[in-house]
């Protein structure tokens, strides 16, 4: 339960501290640190595998970034906006004080701040279910489609059964693992790389090109899996069709750690209204954690009865998602969270669910 509390406030702590222009910058680096803890459990089972005692170690070094967490969790600030919530004006400017600088002048993030509060506060019958209102259909779409379709590029099943799904393919066990931590080392580069461009390109721009890299990698798989391994997956795959197959994985993990690794949380975390925010999170965490589950429970069944077809099958729905992300996600780029009704009220589909009023509601600027 703790590790769903740290998913679902991270994102939305980053995003809301975050000057607009550098908010892509914060949230990717939560998944940067992700990457680097996935890295570094990958070394130490590679270095424990052969110890008989080696699991009790592997997991009593998961101790460690626990402590450090629940030590920073006592360190860092409230984020001003909600400090301006619960009333604590002077608290808010100088949380504000604290992250903008001590030359920038706060005043009118603040007050922007505080009518957002006032308008929150305000409106009447809000509950949990405020977020299943017609006028944030878009944003509660995005809150299923974005966590669903990261699992579907197929990421977390290769990073999951990553040393057997090597070791079916030609390698060792020691090679196995050793790949593994190979994947996770290309995909924890490539989050910089997201993190250098997602504030320069767009978040558009990321989906696409990492979706578009995924696509080709993943068909590629396919085609050496079914060339080399037959039909019915019986036949021996060599040690050098095997490093072509890690090869190929490795682009398509780079393709991910720049795209729909840091993008799954960042975009959830940025698009909703303040008063549903924490709620709109908490379902894209349930989503994603649910469809880990399930995809995590097939996918062994899949890949002995599919063969490389589970490949196509992940590949089928990179394409998918792709295509989604084309037509119905906005660019989200330097936009302040006060003012992302916009987004929605100019798209071509969701402006029709906007409905008269919202844009009040949500930018109490106009008042």
């Amino acid at each position: 339960m703790s590790i769903l509390h740290k998913l679902k406030a991270t994102p939305v702590y980053l995003s809301e501290i975050a000057p607009p222009r550098w908010r892509g910058a914060f949230n990717t680096g939560f998944q940067f640190f992700i990457g680097i803890g996935v890295v570094l459990a990958n070394c130490i089972n590679y270095r424990t595998a052969r110890v008989p005692w080696g699991w009790r170690v592997s997991l009593g070094l998961a101790t460690v970034p626990a402590i450090i967490m629940t030590i920073g969790a006592f360190l860092i600030p409230d984020t001003p906006s909600s400090l301006v919530e619960r009333d604590h004006i002077d608290q808010a400017r100088n949380a504000l004080r604290k992250v903008r600088g001590s030359t920038v002048d706060v005043e009118p993030e603040l007050q922007q701040l505080i009518k957002s509060s006032q308008v929150s506060k305000a409106m009447e019958n809000e509950s949990i279910t405020t977020i299943f209102e017609e006028q944030y259909r878009p944003q509660l779409v995005m809150a299923f489609a974005i966590p669903l379709s990261q699992q579907l590029t197929g990421i977390n099943i290769v990073a999951f059964y990553a040393p057997n799904l090597f070791q079916s393919v030609g390698f060792g066990n020691d090679s196995a693992l050793l790949s593994a931590v190979i994947l996770g080392l290309v995909n924890l580069a490539s989050i910089l790389v997201s993190t250098a461009v997602v504030d320069r390109f767009g978040r558009r721009f990321l989906f696409i090109a990492g979706g578009v890299q995924m696509l080709l990698c993943m068909l590629a798989v396919t085609i050496v899996l079914a060339v080399v391994s037959g039909v019915h997956g019986t036949e021996h795959i060599s040690k050098g069709n095997a490093i072509v197959v890690l090869v190929l994985l490795c682009f398509y993990a780079a393709g991910f750690g720049w795209s729909w690794g840091p993008l799954c949380w960042l975009i959830p975390s940025e698009i909703f209204p303040f008063k549903i925010r924490s709620n709109g999170q908490s379902i894209a965490v349930a989503v994603q954690f649910l469809t880990v589950f399930v995809l995590s429970q097939t996918f062994l069944t899949m890949l002995c009865h599919f063969k490389f077809g589970a490949f196509l099958f992940y590949a089928a729905w990179i394409a998918i998602i792709t295509i989604f992300v084309i037509l119905f996600l906005p660019e989200t780029k330097g936009i302040p969270l006060d003012s992302m009704y916009a987004i929605w009220s100019k798209h071509w589909y969701w402006r029709r669910f906007i409905v008269k009023g919202q844009l009040t509601q949500d930018n109490p600027s106009n008042e």
